[in-house]
Formats: C-alpha cells, sequence, structure tokens
C-alpha cells in the first residue's frame, strides 16, 4: 500500500477507513449460521438413532427443536450473508494487492478477486435459494411430517459447505498471498514491525 494513497483518502493501514476488515468477520457469521442449519437439521433426521445418547445425559431434547435451530439459522445466514456479500464487494473496490506474486492455485490477484466476487454472489443465490426451500418445507410441504427436512435438501446442504470451502480459499488467499487488507502484511512492506501494534 503506498503511504501517499493512505494519507490521500485517510485510510488506514490495512487499506481502509476502519481498523478491522469487516468482510473476514462476516463470512464467518454466515458459515457457521449455515453450518449450524444444516447440521441441526441432520440431527432432526437422525433424532432416533441418537436418542439413547440425549436419554443418557438427561437432554430434553426433541427433534422439532432440532428443525426449528436449522430453520432460524438458515434465515440467520441469508440475511447476514447480504452484508457479508455487500462489506466484501466495497473492501474489494478498495484492494491494492500484490501484483507480483500468484497464488496456490497459479492465479493472478485480480483473477482471484474476479472469482471471489463472482463466488459470493454465487453463494449468496444459493443461500437465499436454501432458505426459501427450507421455509416451504416447514410451513407448506412437510409442516405435519416427521422430519421436516428432504434428503436433497440436506445434500444440496453439504455441497454448498463444499462449495464454502473453496470459496473461502480463494478469501484466503487474497489475504494471504496477496495481502489484500492484511494490516500484518501492509506493515511488513513498509518495514515496520506489525507487533508493535499489539502493545
Amino acid at each position: 500500500m503506498n503511504p501517499e494513497l493512505i494519507n490521500q483518502f485517510d485510510l488506514g493501514i490495512n487499506g481502509l477507513p476502519y481498523t478491522i476488515p469487516i468482510h473476514p468477520n462476516l463470512v464467518h457469521l454466515s458459515i457457521g449460521l449455515f453450518i449450524v442449519a444444516i447440521a441441526c437439521d441432520i440431527l432432526g433426521v437422525f433424532f432416533p438413532l441418537g436418542k439413547p445418547i440425549f436419554k443418557l445425559l438427561a437432554l430434553p431434547a426433541i427433534p422439532n427443536n432440532f428443525f426449528a435451530v436449522g430453520w432460524y439459522n438458515m434465515l440467520a445466514a441469508a440475511i447476514a450473508s447480504f452484508f457479508t456479500v455487500g462489506a466484501g464487494f466495497y473492501e474489494m473496490m478498495l484492494a491494492d494487492p500484490l501484483t507480483d506474486v500468484k497464488s496456490a492455485w497459479g492465479l493472478a490477484a485480480m483473477e482471484t478477486m474476479l472469482w471471489h466476487g463472482v463466488g459470493g454472489v454465487f453463494l449468496l443465490i444459493l443461500m437465499v435459494g436454501m432458505t426459501v426451500w427450507r421455509g416451504c418445507q416447514r410451513y407448506f410441504w412437510n409442516k405435519d411430517k416427521v422430519s421436516q427436512v428432504q434428503w436433497t435438501y440436506l445434500l444440496a446442504g453439504l455441497a454448498i459447505m463444499f462449495i464454502m470451502f473453496l470459496h473461502g480459499t480463494l478469501g484466503a488467499q487474497l489475504a494471504a498471498e496477496f495481502e489484500v487488507h492484511n494490516t500484518a502484511g501492509n506493515l511488513l512492506r513498509l518495514g515496520e514491525n506489525p507487533n508493535l501494534l499489539l502493545q
């Protein structure tokens, strides 16, 4: 990051007008909510197998509780993902990546940012679609059934988790290899000690 550019736009050492990047924090919220949603729905489906364990641990669990947690976490994941993608695009516009390196996948910085941006929008669409699908199962299709979710829904959720892993790897490469909004990396490039920030 050019020190003159930092002063011109009043940007911090990480290239942002605030101390801590917002996008990486929201990413982990969106991913965590999605994983908990799918995990709870899986626990609800397999509840009969786990019933002895819950009884042994004296946990008053019923399948509907797992399905409720699955639904509300999926809804929250979709809502949070709008903010995640929005913050990602805002922070991407302020990015000043290293241009003389390639990622572990052999991509340049701009290619990595392009794929990460397109992937973020794609995942947002998938998450909204999963939320609509989950809502239809909860309130219309399966509302009177023992299992509130379909097997295809659970398998789609697991497939999306794999896509999230690939997509998250691109984001990690942007921070680690291209030093996008990486405070420690930018301080090292300027010849300063990042440990002094912790004191």
